[in-house]
């Protein structure tokens, strides 16, 4: 008898768990070099700073949580899990992509989170798929 997570595609499990180890790579990061998060944008900002540090921090904490639970989603394969930490990471690529716009920095910083939406976005529908799926046979 199939379960639930048989019924969610291989390749949406790899893709989140993919997608969860870049999160939890870029979180760690965060803590080992503070100065990741502001990459291009560092001018005026004194990186060995108190508020430096702690704004890496936190970004390196959201960014080790989504990843996380991106993997505990991938790893288990429930439908509704794998759904909704996709769509905390569709909102996170869409920021990226608007701050990108807002302060005219268009290019890599806008195609790259435009990739990664749009196949985010696919996980999205699939994964609605699957739990209309699942739930047409109860």
């Amino acid at each position: 008898m199939k379960t639930i997570t048989d019924i969610v595609p291989r390749w949406v499990r790899i893709v989140v768990a993919l997608f969860a180890f870049a999160n939890i790579t870029f979180g760690i990061s965060g803590y080992v070099d503070p100065s990741a998060l502001f990459q291009n944008y560092s001018t005026g900002i004194d990186l060995t700073g108190l508020a430096a540090k702690y704004a890496s921090y936190e970004f390196a904490a959201r960014n080790l949580a989504v990843g996380l639970a991106l993997m505990i989603a991938a790893l288990k394969g429930v439908p509704e899990s794998i759904t909704i930490v996709t769509i905390i990471r569709v909102f996170i690529e869409l920021q990226t992509m608007i701050v990108a716009v807002l302060t005219n920095n268009v290019g890599v910083t806008v195609v790259v989170p435009a990739v990664f939406l749009a196949l985010k976005l696919l996980i999205v529908k699939t994964m609605v798929g699957v739990i209309q799926q699942r739930d047409a046979l109860t």
